[in-house]
């Protein structure tokens, strides 16, 4: 598999969920002894709970570095990025960190990041944003659709699908509709990877958990390879 421009998009699970097989896949894709994985808080608020757990998860196995951006700690962004072999991009509200984002410029250096062979990576927010649109609940309690994603990956995303009784018939509901552009739906702790702008495994750290591709009346289930240790 070529090393540019992967990415697993993640329904949810790691180690914001407690879990470690989507985190040990991860690890073992990079080829390194110890990994630089740089955490990127931004859809959370940079908060300090969820970095701790980050760090505690990860600090023993991985150069672990956090980005934070209401709380800026690092001048040069591009030349930290692009130094790492995993960004790590957290969950919370697709919405505004989109918008953090490209006020420091991270959304440029991502790209950048991608074609140079980092791995970019993350749960909810940290999946939606891969793609051109998404389903979240970034402006209210209501899910909603959000056609402003980095555009790294074609079509539509939809975490939690399994983990919240809404995300299925608002998301089946939003690309039949055209609101959202046909995607891909994943369960809590299933990874989908993607080699350039196409789809080359799909990974679950649960039994039973899956992806889906979702097209303006119908839904597929596709196939999921369960990790070692899941």
């Amino acid at each position: 598999m070529s090393t540019a421009g992967r990415i697993l998009a993640m329904g949810g699970g790691g180690f914001s969920a407690g879990n470690v097989g989507l985190d040990d896949y991860l690890l073992e894709m990079t080829g390194a002894g110890r990994p630089r994985v740089c955490f990127v808080p931004t859809a959370s608020g940079d908060a300090d709970g969820y970095i701790e757990r980050f760090l505690v998860a990860l600090g023993e196995r991985a150069e672990c570095s956090v980005l934070q951006l209401f709380a800026r700690q690092i001048d040069d962004l591009r030349a930290h990025l692009l130094s790492q072999h995993v960004i790590y991009v957290g969950g919370g509200n697709t919405a505004n960190m989109l918008a953090v984002w490209r006020l420091h410029g991270v959304d440029e250096v991502l790209r950048e990041a991608w074609r140079a062979g980092v791995i970019l990576c993350g749960p909810s927010a940290g999946g939606n944003c891969w793609f051109e649109g998404c389903s979240t609940d970034s402006f209210g309690l209501a899910l909603s659709s959000l056609n402003d994603g980095l555009g790294l990956l074609p079509g539509s995303f939809c975490p939690h699908y399994d983990g919240e009784p809404l995300r299925q018939p608002t998301y089946r509901a939003a690309v039949a509709a055209g609101e959202l552009p046909p995607g891909f739906a994943a369960d809590d702790g299933v990874g989908l990877l993607f080699a350039g702008r196409e789809l080359r495994e799909i990974v679950s750290e649960r039994t039973g958990a899956t992806a889906y591709r979702v097209e303006p009346g119908a839904e597929v289930a596709l196939t999921a390879r369960l990790l070692v240790g899941s």
